[in-house]
């Protein structure tokens, strides 16, 4: 049980105490791509002719022969491709854009049973005859799905009876499986609910990637990424020469900062010069010189950010309402500079 010897077997539950489990030394996730491609079922979402195609075979090359991947160290092992929406002449004809020398380690097939219909067996074999495969790419995943029907329970019950029947596979083998998938065309603020099918698949997968271009017809594109092992991070990626090329990463905190209202940081300077100001939320954006955000978007994001923004830097809000409007008080706090903030 995870390398754990030490379980006691009480009521039906196999347990540990939690003083054990603290002083265990447990091996680490093990990382295809370091902070990026984690072991486990990983899942990439995109639209169609978005280029996944292009970014997965560049990736397993790079993988293949060893070598960095947009700067991020790889772990070098042999590679499987299930190309199943491809033939070997596409094949053969992007790998020879993409590289002059093609590493031995690295294999292609263009079929593949379905789950619970061979796949299962066809990888048990091939990793019985590649025992140093620790990456599969199955491109796409509806291709090893077997038709299924139902009401909307039935569908998410299908969903996740598919990616634990990977998720086995993948524990149990020690390799890694890249899912390429679509996104629905109905658009979501979270891109992640973007991913086809329903939450049985993303809430399955231990890693999730969308890939979106920043418009039709550019060459420029977002993959953001996020899971159990790794942090929430956005590439901005560019296809040079048919390759993905990494322009930007940001992390987590760089991305919650940019989410953050520009307004706020206007009026944590505002009130540097000023000991207390009062006045309605369309007069502060008046004061501000702010005409972008409505009054009620700034009402909700002062209160909202209010802990992360206005009380470090040592501004205190309070919010009273009159017959007439709802006016907003701040005030310096007594022997806070607020530029330290």
């Amino acid at each position: 049980m995870n390398g754990l010897n030490m379980c006691n077997r009480v009521q039906g539950f196999d347990t540990i105490d939690a003083d054990t489990l603290m002083n265990k030394p447990l091996p680490k996730s093990r990382f295809i791509v370091e902070g990026l491609v984690p072991q486990g079922v990983n899942i990439l979402g995109g639209a169609s002719k978005i280029g996944k195609s292009w970014l997965m075979l560049d990736l397993a090359l790079t993988i293949a022969k060893g070598e960095p991947f947009w700067g991020m160290e790889t772990l070098q092992c042999d590679v499987l491709y299930l190309c199943l929406e491809d033939s070997y002449q596409r094949i053969q004809d992007r790998l020879m854009k993409l590289t002059d020398e093609a590493p031995t380690n690295l294999r292609f097939s263009v079929t593949a049973g379905t789950l619970g219909n061979g796949l299962e067996q066809e990888i048990s074999d091939f990793l019985h005859s590649y025992p140093q495969t620790k990456l599969i790419i199955i491109d796409t995943l509806q291709k090893i799905r077997a038709p299924k029907t139902g009401n909307a329970d039935g569908v998410y019950a299908s969903d996740y009876e598919d990616m634990s029947a990977l998720k086995k596979v993948s524990a149990e083998r020690g390799v890694t499986i890249l899912l390429v998938h679509h996104l629905r065309k109905q658009k979501d603020s979270d891109v992640f609910n973007q991913i086809s099918g329903s939450t049985g698949i993303i809430g399955s997968a231990d890693t999730a990637y969308v890939m979106m271009r920043d418009a039709r017809g550019s060459n420029t594109a977002k993959l953001i990424a996020t899971g159990r092992d790794i942090d929430y991070q956005q590439f901005c990626i560019n296809f040079e020469k048919l390759h993905w090329v990494m322009v930007e990463r940001k992390d987590g905190e760089e991305l919650r900062k940019e989410r953050i209202p520009q307004f706020l940081f206007q009026l944590v300077d505002f009130m540097q010069e000023r000991e207390e100001w009062s006045g309605t939320t369309t007069e502060l954006l008046d004061a501000l010189g702010e005409e972008e955000t409505s009054p009620v978007s700034a009402a909700k994001s002062i209160v909202h950010y209010y802990y992360e923004i206005l009380y470090p830097a040592g501004i205190d809000f309070k919010a009273t309402r009159t017959s007439k409007a709802r006016v907003l008080n701040f005030k310096k706090r007594d022997g806070c500079d607020s530029s330290d903030g």
